[in-house]
């Protein structure tokens, strides 16, 4: 039943959205905040819009508010959101006078997108810390088992030959993309909308690059209702974090499979399993159980980011604003916790050696060298060949024969009698086709899984991580000197108040 009165806000309101979104811009928007308006406040005091002792006294109560901390900041009913609660505070702090001219050309809406982009910005770098980290760890990882040998799979059936490290430098690879992609997010995001104000700007004479050198902003948009409007810094962050879940999650689907008693290949540190309530002998891997969902969670925050911003207005909504933030800074939260579980789980990971070499030999992976091999052997076109090799699988398969239990003349009596075709191969040669080693050893081309091959791979990736490490270090960098900057410019004002 609807209450009486028509005061804002209803209770409803105010318990399902007003308090929740209060809680979140506590949590995401308090530092961002006093940054922006500190920085806005500078920018008004150096364009002459406001006097320097304004200025001076805006930032003594936004040192305050510091103080006071973001605890000290409770949800009022009646006082909107976080923005309303800090501006009632430097009101009373510095007086009507200088506190109300805090909110001079500017709005919420453009200084709200602006505090997305600068929680957004932050997260984005903790994100790319622990993807990096998790490259790092399998790379090192990787260098261990350049000669491990191993079954590869193409349509879940075992294919040919490879090693873990071969494997693991795929892996890398769409990691790498992964870090590019939030990379490029991060460069959509990382650009100022403050000056927009509501929508069209304002007719202050503002400095918009000032404000954005001050936060550490890359650039300012170009376009007021951009500013306000935009979304494609979120849907970057949706688009990239689809990517890594599913690069995750398809490795995560290997890494459970090769846990299994079946697969026998990896060993699930035990400080990662649980152990049945009932049975035994049960050591269940439940680490890769629970990063199979986390990894479906952040999935489906970043596709919810995606539809979200789908079918709205362009321009300012809530839609992109409080409503986003449970999809935009969780999927973020969710990753982190991701790549930071997934990179302890490889930096203790067992790896059976042994059993892992004698199922790359198992079930004829090695035939495709064999019918190469025939090829340049014996000059046979490699349809011939293969229809040679596939009859010999056939007749071992019908026998019950291993590829160990195969010799030269096995198959020189199925090309006879089976295709009427008279073969001369030397024994050593079709000892050879049908080694393991000998078959990675053979793919020696740039990016093949012979050791040398695939370890030329992973320098290339190791200075890639290198190099995405600078990028990481820079950016953290400019950040540093934007703030210098602000506080520098604080103190030239406060000195001179």
């Amino acid at each position: 039943m609807a209450r009486a009165d028509s005061s804002f806000p209803h209770p409803l309101y105010d318990k399902f959205v007003l308090q929740p979104f209060f809680a979140d811009a506590k949590l995401y928007y308090f530092a961002p905040m006093l940054a922006a308006n500190r920085a806005h406040a500078v920018m008004l005091c150096k364009c002459g819009i406001i006097s320097r002792e304004n200025a001076a006294a805006l930032l003594d109560a936004l040192a305050q508010v510091e103080a006071l901390g973001v605890d000290g900041l409770s949800y009022r009913a009646g006082v909107e959101d976080l923005f309303f609660a800090i501006e009632n505070e430097l009101i009373e702090l510095a007086g009507t006078a200088h506190g109300g001219n805090l909110q001079l050309a500017r709005s919420r809406n453009d200084l709200g997108y602006a505090l997305t982009r600068l929680a957004l910005r932050a997260l984005l770098l903790e994100t790319l810390d622990d993807l990096l980290s998790l490259r790092e760890s399998l790379h090192e990882f990787s260098f261990l088992h350049l000669r491990t040998l191993m079954p590869g799979y193409t349509h879940t059936q075992p294919a040919q030959p490879t090693t873990l490290a071969h494997y693991m430098a795929g892996v890398l690879a769409g990691l790498a993309r992964d870090t590019a992609r939030l990379q490029f997010a991060w460069a959509t995001n990382n650009q100022s909308p403050l000056g927009a104000a509501a929508l069209t700007g304002t007719a202050f004479p503002i400095d918009r690059e000032l404000s954005a050198r001050l936060l550490g902003f890359d650039g300012v948009m170009h376009s007021t209702y951009d500013s306000i409007g935009a979304s494609d810094n979120l849907t970057d962050v949706s688009g990239a974090l689809s990517s890594l879940a599913v690069n995750l999650s398809r490795f995560t689907k290997d890494m459970l499979f090769w846990a299994t008693q079946e697969s026998g290949a990896i060993r699930i540190h035990s400080s990662f399993l649980q152990i049945s309530s009932i049975m035994p002998q049960k050591r269940n891997p439940v680490v890769l159980e629970h990063l199979r969902a986390r990894i479906s969670r952040m999935l489906v925050q970043a596709q919810g980011i995606a539809l979200q911003c789908h079918n709205i207005p362009f321009g300012d909504t809530q839609d992109i604003e409080d409503e986003i933030f449970p999809l935009l800074f969780g999927s973020l939260e969710t990753a982190k916790a991701i790549l930071q579980l997934y990179a302890a789980v490889m930096d203790t990971l067992g790896v059976n050696v042994q059993h892992l070499r004698a199922r790359a030999a198992a079930g004829f992976t090695t035939v495709t060298e064999l019918a190469d091999t025939l090829v340049r052997e014996c000059g046979l076109p490699f349809r011939r060949a293969h229809s040679i090799v596939s009859a010999l699988v056939s007749h071992a398969q019908a026998e019950g024969l291993s590829p160990a239990d195969l010799t030269v003349e096995t198959l020189r009596q199925v090309a006879a009698n089976r295709l009427g075709l008279e073969i001369s191969l030397a024994d050593e040669a079709f000892q050879r086709a049908l080694d393991p080693q000998a078959f990675v050893d053979s793919r020696s081309l740039y990016g093949g899984a012979a050791p040398a091959a695939t370890g030329a791979v992973l320098a290339t990736q190791h200075r890639q991580i290198q190099a995405d490490r600078q990028w990481l270090n820079d950016r953290h960098n400019a950040l540093t000197t934007a703030n210098q900057l602000l506080q520098d410019e604080i103190a030239a004002l406060l000195t001179t108040a």
